[in-house]
């Protein structure tokens, strides 16, 4: 019994970027509780859309998209980590 609610408890390695997605996200936005994470996991990897208010979206996509780059550098360097390919997408 005990190890059943271990596997249940167990995340999917696509929730520890989703995780790092949403701490650097939440630090560059102005309002954090319109922030939200949807993370689809599938054959071909893990899709994680970002969804914001849509002021703060220009803030996660930066300035000729940098900053949105950078953030998708990272999420595929601890995606390649955790063993899964990693895709994030942001919806204003």
């Amino acid at each position: 019994m005990a190890d059943q609610i271990d596997d249940a408890v167990e995340e999917m390695p696509s929730d520890a970027v989703a995780d790092l997605v949403e701490y650097i996200v939440c630090g560059l936005v102005q309002d954090e509780e319109s922030v939200s994470l949807d993370v689809t996991d599938g054959a071909d990897g893990a899709l994680i859309e970002v969804s914001c208010a849509a002021d703060d979206a220009g803030r996660i996509i930066g300035r000729h998209g940098r900053t949105i780059k950078a953030i998708r550098t990272l999420a595929r360097a601890l995606g390649s980590r955790v063993g899964t390919p990693v895709r994030v997408e942001v919806l204003g």
